[in-house]
């Protein structure tokens, strides 16, 4: 089975033992993406929507690495630490995802998240 990692500074680089994603069997898998701003390696300040948004970017820099895009999303994962902001992410992923074309989703509470955030996503997609 032929893996091909995936590497692109337009994303927050790995800050341990995982990479941003990996392409194999057609498929790329990509590691969870919180909001930090890839120019400046910190999480980002602003609302719940914008590091939602921020996360998406970051997502969607690993796809165009890997050749892909959102259109071509099968599963998105989403952890939130406060599940009142449920309305907010599918606020937030509408503007990213047509609806007539939504891939699966599961959203999951956790009780914390790296850097002390409250939203990580990760996400399998076609190439």
């Amino acid at each position: 089975m032929k893996r091909k990692i995936i590497h692109t500074k337009k994303a927050p680089l790995p800050i341990g033992a995982y990479n941003q994603g990996i392409v194999t069997n057609g498929f790329v898998f990509t590691a969870g993406q919180v909001a930090i701003d890839p120019a400046t390696g910190n999480l980002i300040e602003g609302s719940f929507k914008d590091r939602v948004r921020q996360v998406m970017k970051n997502l969607n820099s690993i796809l165009e690495e890997a050749g892909t895009n959102f259109s071509r999303v099968t599963k998105f994962t989403v952890f939130l630490t406060d599940m009142s902001n449920y309305a907010a992410v599918n606020k937030v992923f509408s503007e990213f995802i047509k609806e007539s074309n939504a891939p699966a989703r599961s959203l999951v509470a956790v009780s914390a998240l790296p850097a002390g955030t409250d939203v990580e996503i990760e996400c399998i997609a076609t190439v």
